[in-house]
């Protein structure tokens, strides 16, 4: 078990969509807050958030190797080894790889799979010497199954998804832990990431659209009970165990949610 109370949690992409539920559920678990975001205005609301919980905050772009060094020494200045990571920092785009921009989806990468490896890499030392820590990396359902107009996105999640797994069987004969959290669509920022190719922009169907608070609130439940594979709403689940089960089910799911993004896209004004 993790006991969150009096620990120091660092959350990154803290002024996101995820990340200020993340400041407040945190912060109401007694932990002490770390906070980086490469947004100036969007880390000033999640600082007011965490309030009294503040221990650090910086900006930092994150999609650098040089931004997550910058972070790291900020970090070991002030002597802070967090005792839990949460790579939370990620952006999305939409599109056949070959209608988006090329320093788009490398952008993505550096971001979503690069920038928690080197994380990783920068405080796991520390962790293992001490014999306490947790990794927590925010990938997605899109990391268990591949979909229409999401190759890039799904490249960084199936990688981050790949990298927590292995990770947590390096650190199997440690007191370091591992969580992956797979969300479906959820009702942040990320919804209205970029499209390319499309006539019409694509929209997601609003009844596999979660509730952040309702999925960060599983996570934080996966986090204590040091489960490696946290599947936090209902869509996610279901489609979790439909890959599992029955496999040949999951192209016939991604063309109906192709088909009701096209709906849904035309009905928008």
């Amino acid at each position: 078990m993790t006991d969150l109370n009096d620990k120091t949690v660092l959350i990154t992409g803290a002024g996101g969509g995820f990340g200020m539920h993340m400041t407040r559920q945190f912060r109401d678990a007694g932990s002490r807050l770390v906070l980086t975001d490469r947004s100036e205005e969007a880390l000033s609301s999640a600082v007011a958030e965490a309030g009294k919980s503040l221990v650090l905050s910086s900006t930092a772009d994150l999609s650098t190797a040089a931004g997550c060094e910058a972070l790291v020494a900020t970090c070991r200045n002030e002597g802070i080894v967090p005792d839990v990571l949460v790579n939370n920092a990620g952006i999305g785009v939409a599109g056949r790889l070959d209608n988006i921009p090329h320093d788009m989806w490398e952008s993505l990468m550096q971001l979503n799979l690069m920038a928690p490896m080197r994380l990783c890499n920068a405080f796991l030392p520390d962790m293992v010497a001490r014999d306490r820590g947790h990794i927590v990396n925010i990938s997605s359902l899109a990391g268990w199954v591949g979909s229409h107009g999401l190759s890039a996105y799904c490249a960084s999640k199936y990688g981050l998804r790949g990298f927590g797994e292995a990770l947590a069987a390096d650190l199997e004969e440690t007191n370091v832990a591992v969580t992956n959290i797979y969300p479906c669509f959820s009702r942040t920022p990320i919804l209205d990431s970029p499209q390319y190719g499309y006539d019409e922009r694509r929209s997601v169907p609003e009844h596999i659209i979660s509730e952040p608070a309702d999925v960060v609130a599983e996570m934080l439940r996966g986090i204590r009970r040091n489960r490696l594979h946290v599947f936090p709403d209902k869509q996610a689940r279901r489609v979790h165990w439909l890959t599992r089960l029955v496999p040949w089910v999951i192209p016939m799911l991604n063309r109906r949610l192709r088909d009701e993004s096209k709906i849904s896209g035309e009905g928008e004004s």
